[in-house]
């Protein structure tokens, strides 16, 4: 076991899985053969090094064998970080520690441990046993170090070590892979030479995981306070243990961050102790191919090439300049992933340099640590040297070629032998003092670039300049300044952040390259997705977010595809989240954003959580900079392309350059702190904004919100919901006023808080009708009830009682609504509230309609709507529409019924106005939608398809509730006036929409909806599909007389149809909607019915009553101005429809 203090509790039971071990950091309860907390990743093993028996905290000696308690970890460098830390990496996290103390981290954990070490030293004292260990741990330890992670606990038999944090590194996750592989490297040779010399056999173990952490503080003995988020320490820990001895084990996350870069091996599912379902386990096997983002990407095929043309020509014609001996420089600046070195590749394998000897040196962020780095790579490309050459190769092929190519650089052979490694101990020049040493390799590198443009003109590339050493930096100044006269040209790639030192040259050049334009970004897109119309969404989408950057638009479709949102070649599978930034993505950004000094970086947070776009004023609120400074720290931050001012007047205003840097800032901030800046945020745009707080509704919701705030966060969410419902956006007013109850939820109950309470579920309703959530919306309305009960206030019950009528209507509840309904108009009669009265006339309107007692509508809405003031016009009263012009389309629509067509007219034309004055599409459509029904019943199709495109038409309408209503109406107006392929589209729609309400619960309109549709079926000859919908409309009618009535006089047209009549059928059809439509008062379809029953008759051979139903229907006609059926008569000879 592990030689650290744990406290061991036993559990009332005596199988060894039901010990626990608390951890001493954090109290959680592990597994007792558990060597690290899973919850905070502390080590818990402290154990005797005699026999092995775990130790009580306090214990100096061994409870069963006596021996003095001395462990491995008793070794003084491992007393703290500092004492095994570099210094260079130390000066960096110390450096670091301002800016990441109290900050969420992705990072990479690894765990190494020596296999079974107790076993192997089980014949050994500790002190023996200290003297193998301490070479193992080292090799262990220098392995983390090369790779610039930090090693945050060391025990006696293994490491702790992060890699991202403190340390901020975009390749977290691929620095922890080749750190595992290094130390199983290194290991094994030490483990060999102990073989031969008849040591134990040693062997270590490697796991590693890829996740997030909080950072909440670093010493000055480096030792980092952190809370591990999730399971990424104990998955980690998880690895190790299950690793085979020799080698490294990872998880999925760190797969899909190291990809490309490492060989691995999938080992599948597998079952790990502490986690829920299987985890997918693979087996670092290896150094990949690729050492870049773009060798990683041509390994998977790279996207075709778009958009960079003027940016080639601009290389082409400085390569020209620099072929004819005027040596120039092109620094190619942009943001990672905006196409640096896509943009280099496509140049230097053009036809332009096939004369050329071209050389490139693909830098790593580790190179940093390793001095001429990306030189030496650069050197290994021109001698062609391949990792199995051996030091003797190497000495062969670098004097062969440097001779071949002139004799004089003799001298400069061993310096560069040297860089390559591969100069003998004793030659003297390794001898020579550092500023010599460093002279002579600058000028033997300079010199043989030199000679060898004089052979042949010569592309030297040095990308990702931001990662290299102070050395080569150094080097590549000199090669600058001798190369102004030499066919040499010289192309560097960097990052905005960085500077160089070449600007003012005359030989210089920079080519700042931007994201990718919208055309070219569509033809990106294009080339990446294919062209399915379904896909139109996700571009879209991934224009918005990645801002024109290649590499982030690839990862976020790898992600997509990953999470199955888009499959195949490709096409959208399911929904997906707009908020996901792939990891690849994130570990870049948080690294640049990391890289920041400590009051940029504060400054680029608190930034983020004022939001993507972000007002200069606010900004200075909430700074603690003087406004100097915050303008010198912007411009800064707008060099380094994090931020750019997007408006100067009226006010100055910045905006994130990409949707993706924003989400990792903001995400990179601690809620603690995360709440106090929202809460600032809030205070200070009351204050900026206090004249116009209107146009901030939103924002100050969300910042209330976030800044947990409650009172104030109700207040703006109600706000932003009624100015929502006022832009007709109705899932945006949805959220809002949920949010609001759930804050209220939180809220200390009080009559306030109740009548806010009942307030928002009131606000809620007509949102939730127009959208046509019934069930939800009957649910509020039941909470609301309750409040009203518990608030004994009658005004709020009345409230209720109306709107919970409106639902009962819809959900075809009649009876229920009309006790609701007549309940509603009593409480408003006691109390004398005109405007009460009002809403509860207009809802019991409602439930007479669908009752089909026509005359009771028209009773009681010519009553109401005298008693409503002008003014009310666009007074909504808690309805989804104003009372004014709901209550005037049920009149309208029971006038129509009743065949009263010249008044329904006066009030068609006052609902139309009145509606319109509102600009609201729920509104304007409830007004169109009525008025259509009264030129479908007069048989003026024009009309009645004109209004109810009109409302279509209306952005938002689609989602508006009675939008089945209109779409089955308008296929009917539609089929009359002969657009056949137009009407059968909207039957179709609308029967699709239809099925989608009535599984919300929607069937109040659900059988005129069939009815209109059926008849569309029936005009266009498709009598099967009518037959199937006019069935439908009347089991859909059980409970609405009035459309049992036309759905009964539909089946009549339809049995009594020349292609199949059945006259016994038709005759007992068409009885049935008589009875009802004379019990109703429905003249118009009364005579309808007569016509049909006239016709039938006459077929059959009985004159008599054939004549007495025409002469019927006629009379009819003429008396309601019927002039449709009157014209088709007297042009056929007898009436006809």
């Amino acid at each position: 076991m592990l030689p650290i203090d744990v406290k061991v509790t036993l559990v009332a039971c005596s199988a060894r899985d039901l010990l626990t071990m608390k951890c001493p950091s954090c109290e959680h309860e592990n597994t007792v053969d558990a060597k690290f907390c899973d919850q905070c990743a502390a080590p818990l093993a402290r154990a005797c090094g005699s026999c092995g028996c775990a130790l009580p905290t306090t214990a100096k000696f061994c409870p069963e064998c006596g021996d003095p308690v001395k462990s491995f970890g008793d070794d003084r460098r491992f007393v703290s970080p500092r004492s095994y830390t570099p210094q260079h990496l130390a000066d960096q996290i110390l450096g670091a520690r301002a800016a990441i103390e109290g900050e969420r981290k992705q990072v990479t954990v690894l765990f190494a441990d020596i296999k079974d070490s107790m076993k192997v030293f089980s014949d050994r004292d500790a002190e023996a046993a200290q003297k193998f260990f301490d070479p193992v741990l080292d090799c262990m330890i220098e392995a983390v170090h090369r790779y610039e992670g930090t090693v945050n606990r060391v025990m006696g038999d293994g490491i702790l070590a992060l890699f991202g944090a403190p340390i901020a590194h975009e390749d977290h996750a691929v620095r922890a892979c080749y750190a595992g592989l290094r130390m199983q490297e290194m290991v094994a040779r030490y483990a060999g030479q102990l073989h031969r010399s008849h040591g134990p056999v040693i062997e270590i173990r490697v796991g590693i995981d890829s996740g997030e952490i909080v950072i909440r503080a670093i010493g000055n003995d480096l030792h980092m306070d952190y809370t591990v988020v999730g399971q990424t320490a104990h998955l980690a820990s998880r690895m190790q243990q299950m690793a085979k001895a020799g080698s490294v084990l990872t998880t999925a996350a760190t797969f899909q961050l190291a990809e490309g870069y490492v060989a691995m091996k999938r080992l599948g599912p597998m079952e790990v102790k502490g986690v829920t379902g299987p985890v997918q386990v693979y087996e670092v096997t290896g150094a990949g191919a690729a050492r870049t983002r773009l060798q990683v990407a041509a390994g998977r095929g790279l996207t075709r090439f778009v958009g960079r043309e003027v940016e080639l020509e601009q290389l082409y014609r400085v390569q020209k300049l620099a072929g004819r001996g005027r040596g120039q420089v092109v620094a190619i600046v942009g943001e990672a992933g905006v196409g640096k070195s896509r943009l280099v590749r496509e140049f230097v394998r053009s036809h332009h340099t096939a004369e050329w000897l071209v050389l490139e040196s693909k830098s790593a962020p580790y190179g940093r640590a390793s001095p001429y780095l990306p030189v030496i790579e650069l050197l290994r490309d021109y001698f062609e040297i391949s990792a199995e050459d051996s030091t003797h190769s190497i000495r062969e092929k670098v004097t062969g070629k440097v001779l071949g190519l002139d004799q004089t650089l003799q001298d400069a052979i061993p310096p560069l032998l040297d860089l390559l490694d591969s100069l003998e101990e004793s030659h003297p020049f390794r001898s020579l003092d550092l500023v010599r040493h460093r002279q002579c390799t600058c000028q033997a590198v300079v010199r043989l670039l030199l000679s060898e443009s004089r052979v042949r003109p010569v592309v030297a590339v040095f990308e990702e300049l931001h990662w290299n050493d102070p050395l080569s930096l150094s080097l590549l100044n000199e090669v600058v300044v001798a190369a102004q006269d030499s066919r040499l040209l010289l192309v560097v790639c960097y990052r905005p952040e960085y500077r160089d030192q070449w600007r003012n040259r005359p030989n210089y050049h920079q080519l700042h390259l931007e994201p990718l334009a919208s055309e070219s970004l569509a033809e990106f897109l294009q080339a990446l997705l294919g062209s399915d119309p379904g896909l139109d969404s996700v571009k879209r989408f991934l224009a918005e977010r990645a801002n024109g950057n290649p590499f982030f638009v690839e990862e976020m479709v790898r992600s997509l595809i990953d999470t199955s949102a888009i499959e195949g070649s490709y096409r959208l599978a399911r929904p997906f989240s707009t908020n996901e930034v792939p990891p690849t993505v994130q570990a870049v950004l948080a690294a640049r954003i990391d890289a920041l000094p400590a009051t940029e970086k504060h400054l680029l947070e608190e930034a983020s959580v004022i939001g993507p776009t972000v007002p200069f004023e606010l900004l200075r609120a909430i700074s603690a900079l003087k406004e100097n400074e915050l303008r010198i720290r912007l411009d800064n931050l707008q060099a380094a392309e994090f931020l750019y001012s997007t408006r100067l007047f009226p006010d100055l205003e910045y905006t994130f350059k990409h949707a993706l840097t924003h989400d990792v800032a903001y995400s990179g901030v601690l809620h603690e702190r995360c709440r106090e800046i929202h809460a600032r945020v809030a205070d200070a745009m009351e204050k900026i904004y206090g004249d116009r707080l209107s146009e901030q509704v939103e924002r100050l919701a969300h910042h209330a919100v976030r800044g947990e705030q409650r009172e104030r966060a109700v207040h703006y969410l109600r706000r932003a919901g009624a100015k929502a419902i006022g832009k007709s956006a109705l899932l945006e007013a949805r959220a809002c006023f949920e949010q609001a109850l759930g804050v209220l939820k939180t809220l200390p109950e009080s009559e306030a808080t109740l009548e806010n309470a009942f307030e928002t579920r009131l606000e809620l309703r007509p949102v939730l009708r127009q959208l046509g959530e019934v069930r939800p919306m009957l649910e509020h309305l039941r909470e609301a009830e309750a409040l009203a009960e518990r608030l004994k206030d009658d005004r709020r019950r009345c409230q209720v009682c109306s709107f919970m009528t409106t639902v009962l209507s819809t959900l075809d509840e009649l009876d229920d609504a009309l006790v609701t309904g007549t309940r509603a108009v009593e409480i408003a009669g006691r109390s004398g509230d005109v405007r009460l009265g009002a809403v509860a006339t207009s809802c019991l309107e409602e439930a007479y309609y669908y009752r089909g007692e026509y005359e009771h509508v028209v009773e009681i809405a010519t009553a109401s709507l005298p008693a409503m003031p002008v003014e009310w016009g666009n007074e909504y009263l808690g309805l989804a529409v104003p009372a004014s012009v709901f209550g005037r389309s049920w009149l309208i629509m029971g006038l129509a019924e009743l065949g009263r067509f010249a008044e329904a007219a006066k009030y068609e034309t006052e609902a139309i106005q009145l509606a319109e004055q509102t600009q609201n599409a729920h509104t304007i459509g409830w007004a169109h939608l009525a008025a259509s029904m009264l030129h479908l019943f007069e048989a003026d199709w024009s009309k009645a398809r004109s209004l109810l495109d009109h409302w279509m038409n209306v952005p938002g309408t689609e989602v508006a509730m009675l939008f089945p209503w209109a779409v089955t109406s308008s296929a009917w107006a539609l089929a009359q006036v002969g657009e056949v392929g137009e009407a059968l589209k909207r039957v179709r729609e609308g029967e699709r929409l239809l099925e989608l309400q009535t599984a919300k619960g929607i069937v109040g309109h659900r059988a005129w909806g069939y009815h209109a549709a059926s008849r569309a079926c029936l005009l266009l000859g498709q009598l099967d599909e009518a037959r199937d919908l006019g069935c439908r409309a009347v089991e859909s009618a059980q409970r609405q007389p009035g459309f049992t009535a036309h759905a009964l006089r539909l089946l009549g047209d339809l049995v009594t149809h020349p292609d199949e009549f059945d006259a016994e059928s038709g005759e007992a059809h068409y009885q049935q909607a008589l009875a009802l439509a004379q019990l109703h008062g429905m003249r118009p379809l009364v005579a309808h019915c007569r016509l049909g029953l006239g016709k039938l008759y006459d077929r059959v051979g009985q004159p008599e009553q054939a004549r007495e139903n025409m002469t019927a229907a006629t009379k009819l006609y003429r008396e309601m101005d019927m002039h449709f059926w009157l014209e088709a008569g007297e042009e056929r000879g007898s009436l006809a429809i």
